[in-house]
């Protein structure tokens, strides 16, 4: 019996183990995205100076005790303009996926319940949407309209919208024939209060995780947008626009673009692992 338990305890430690290294990585990403949140709703609560104040004689100044992030070319607080950007930043990739989303949902509505003639048309278009980049089309659309922050939203916002369509089709269609959609018709529920009470939560539960990650990709695509000019103007302090103006002093002065670059990037891996982590919740795969 002693060596039947010798055996077995290994497994059972291991076994116990294994969700609290998986959990390391959600509640760092939780952690981080929660200091975001709270910067973007009230960054006074990290950032005393004001971001836009031009400091001449500390132009250039490294990061140190004065300035953790440094200073730019005009004396402006590096840590100051990343942490009153965040506000900008997560509100242009929350609003682009909303709109996204939005339109997803008009075209998967469309597509799931208009026929096949209308199901053909809608398909057409996405298969034409799909043959442009995103990005492409984001910048099209920006180029048509000009820059600024309401342009770079709906542009990125378009630019997101035929991947969203596609699954928003694809669950529609898997939702439509189930039996609790066929019982609200036997029960002579309106066509109306079908989709916005059983079709649309049900299809849309899956795509939450989709949405959370979403909102990183539409981060980085507006920060690449005002790289190239076309989103924010200088000197706002934007994520994307912070880093089209520090290009030009890299070779001396990396933090100028160091650090928004670093603030992109752990914003995407946080809402990425963090969505990754509410999928494996919902599919039940936690306990």
């Amino acid at each position: 019996m002693s060596e039947l338990t010798l055996e077995t305890s290994p497994p059972t430690v291991g076994v116990q183990r294994a969700p609290r290294r998986l959990r390391v990585g959600p509640l760092l990403a939780l952690a981080f995205l929660s200091l975001v949140i709270v910067a973007a709703i009230a960054p006074q609560w990290f950032a005393h100076s004001d971001p836009l104040a031009i400091v001449p004689r500390d132009a250039f100044h490294p990061p140190g005790w004065s300035h953790w992030f440094g200073t730019d070319q005009s004396g402006r607080d590096i840590f100051s303009r990343v942490i009153h950007g965040t506000r900008q930043s997560l509100l242009i990739g929350i609003a682009a996926t909303a709109i996204a989303m939005g339109i997803a949902i008009v075209l998967g509505l469309l597509s799931g319940l208009g026929g096949a003639q209308l199901d053909r048309g809608v398909g057409w278009l996405l298969e034409v949407l799909f043959a442009f980049p995103s990005l492409i089309l984001a910048l099209l659309f920006v180029a048509i309209f000009g820059s600024g922050i309401g342009p770079l939203i709906v542009a990125t916002g378009l630019g997101a919208a035929p991947g969203y369509a596609r699954m928003v089709r694809g669950q529609i269609l898997a939702v439509r024939n189930a039996g609790y959609i066929e019982s609200a018709r036997a029960l002579g529920h309106a066509p109306l209060r079908i989709i916005t009470r059983q079709l649309l939560p049900n299809a849309m539960r899956p795509l939450i995780v989709t949405l959370t990650m979403g909102v990183g990709q539409a981060i980085v695509w507006a920060s690449a947008l005002s790289f190239l000019g076309l989103g924010a103007r200088p000197p706002a302090p934007e994520w994307g626009t912070m880093l089209s103006m520090g290009r030009d002093f890299i070779a001396h002065a990396w933090w100028l673009t160091f650090f928004p670059g670093l603030f992109i990037v752990l914003t995407t891996l946080s809402t990425t692992v963090a969505g990754r982590y509410l999928q494996r919740r919902l599919e039940g795969r936690l306990s």
